[in-house]
C-alpha cells in the first residue's frame, strides 16, 4: 500500500495486487500525482514542518502509493489512511525512490520511523505496532526536520489536542 510497498495483507488478501499492478505500468496515468493535496504538519522539537501531503484512504489508492514516481518534493508527501488503527507492514516494490515511512498512531503521535528505505526492495518494513496512518515523505527528510517517535502530526484525520 504505500508507494508500492503495500499493506501485504489488505492487498492479497483482496486479490488486488494483481489489477492494479497491472494499472500501475509505468508511463500510466498512475505514475503521476492523482490525489488532491492537502496541509499537514509535524510539531517536533525544532519547530512545526508543514507539508502538502496526498491522501490515500482506500483499498486502491494506498495499493498504488508513490510507485513509479521519479521524485517527490522535499514539502510533499502521502498519508496512508487506515481507519481502524492496526499493525501494517509496507515494501518499496517499483517504488523507484527512496521514502521515510513515518507510523502514526490513533492519536496522531508517531510510533516509529523507518528512514531512507531502499528502492524496489520487497523487504517488509513493519510499523512496530497498531498504526493509523503512515505518512511517506522523500528519503531522509524527517531526520532534517528533526522528526522522533511522540512527536505530534497535525491533519484532519487525527483529533485535536
Amino acid at each position: 500500500m504505500s508507494s508500492l510497498r503495500v499493506h501485504r495483507a489488505d492487498i492479497h488478501r483482496r486479490g488486488l495486487l494483481t489489477g492494479l499492478t497491472a494499472l500501475a505500468a509505468p508511463g500510466s496515468l498512475w505514475a503521476k500525482p492523482s490525489l488532491p493535496l492537502e496541509p499537514l504538519e509535524i510539531l517536533t522539537s525544532r519547530g512545526p514542518a508543514r507539508f502538502k501531503v496526498e491522501l490515500a484512504a482506500d483499498n486502491a489508492s494506498r495499493a498504488q502509493g508513490l510507485m513509479y514516481r521519479k521524485s517527490l518534493a522535499p514539502d510533499r508527501g502521502m498519508l496512508f489512511d487506515f481507519h481502524t488503527p492496526r499493525p501494517v507492514s509496507f515494501w518499496m516494490r517499483n517504488t523507484y525512490i527512496s521514502l521515510d515511512m513515518i507510523f502514526i498512531r490513533a492519536d496522531g503521535r508517531i510510533l516509529s520511523i523507518a528512514r531512507n528505505t531502499v528502492p524496489l526492495s520487497e523487504e517488509g518494513v513493519p510499523s512496530g505496532g497498531p498504526v493509523r496512518a503512515v505518512l511517506e515523505l522523500v528519503g531522509g527528510r524527517a531526520a532534517e526536520i528533526g522528526a522522533l517517535p511522540g512527536d505530534r502530526v497535525v491533519h484532519r484525520i487525527f483529533p485535536r489536542g
